[in-house]
């Protein structure tokens, strides 16, 4: 990871602050930590690597992150990205990433949604980045229509041998993967 804008705000950004008091020893290093709802917080390089790669030669101004967990990677994400939508399923989650924004003062630079992050935010669409945090078997179409024109989506794709794949719109209805 090279890009300083990425580097600068995973250092802005109190990780400990996201995960149980009883973790925080544990927070800075580079590990996956539960949660709660069994869910975990990604790793610190994977956040890094996913925002990096959706950032590379360009400057995103509206992201959707999907599946904003404990609301780290919105918090980073919102450290040089002027607007920063996220969404979350499960309403523990959700109340736990609001809590957590608001604390660090984020609440108002991250739009942070209860929902289906697979349908994404169609009345808030397009995007110039997407970052989904959780795998599944496919990229949701719908997603895939909610980026910009020359935006990219990251996502990791699979079930036990997970990859991370970068998807960049090239134009109304094509994209390179």
């Amino acid at each position: 990871i090279t890009d300083e804008r990425v580097l600068n705000a995973m250092a802005a950004v109190p990780r400990h602050v996201f995960v149980d008091e009883a973790l925080a020893s544990r927070a800075y290093e580079d590990a996956a930590l539960p949660i709660g709802h069994s869910q975990t917080i990604s790793q610190p390089w994977v956040v890094a690597r996913m925002i990096s790669a959706v950032c590379e030669d360009r400057t995103p101004t509206r992201v959707l992150e999907v599946g904003a967990g404990c609301g780290y990677q919105a918090a980073v994400l919102a450290q040089f990205v002027r607007e920063v939508d996220a969404i979350e399923r499960i309403r523990g989650l959700f109340e736990l990433a609001r809590n957590n924004l608001r604390a660090l003062r984020l609440a108002t630079r991250v739009r942070l949604v209860h929902g289906d992050g697979m349908v994404g935010l169609p009345g808030v669409a397009p995007f110039d980045a997407i970052v989904v945090a959780a795998a599944g078997l496919a990229i949701p179409q719908a997603l895939l229509m909610q980026l910009a024109p020359g935006g990219r989506l990251i996502a990791p794709e699979g079930t036990s041998n997970q990859r991370l794949v970068l998807v960049e719109r090239t134009g109304t209805s094509t994209w390179k993967r």
